[in-house]
């Protein structure tokens, strides 16, 4: 399990974007990274084994144009239910996400 872990308390950001269902698969993560398109800490990475921690900060756009920010709060071991992954990490910035429809 190599794969998961680089140093003790980080995982890959590939792997925390879906074990979180914050995307649906890992190749779409891995896209996301290589892409060019997520920051961590505001930082942009270029590759998917970027290591995240907690407390780390990733940002990113939406397919929907939204920018989102959420700050890791644990590493998931697996890819479990909804619930388990989002308990993973807090929502910082949804643009458009407060607003009722017509605001």
């Amino acid at each position: 399990m190599a794969e998961k872990t680089g140093a003790e308390g980080t995982m890959r950001i590939d792997l925390f974007l879906w074990h979180a269902r914050i995307v649906k698969t890992r190749a779409i993560a891995q896209a996301l990274a290589t892409a060019g398109r997520l920051r961590l800490d505001g930082r942009p990475i270029d590759r998917a084994a970027a290591p995240v921690r907690i407390g780390a900060v990733i940002a990113f756009a939406t397919p929907a144009g939204r920018v989102r920010a959420i700050r890791v709060e644990a590493l998931p071991a697996r890819r479990g239910p909804p619930d388990e992954g989002r308990a993973c990490y807090s929502d910082l910035l949804e643009n458009g996400s407060h607003l009722a429809p017509g605001d």
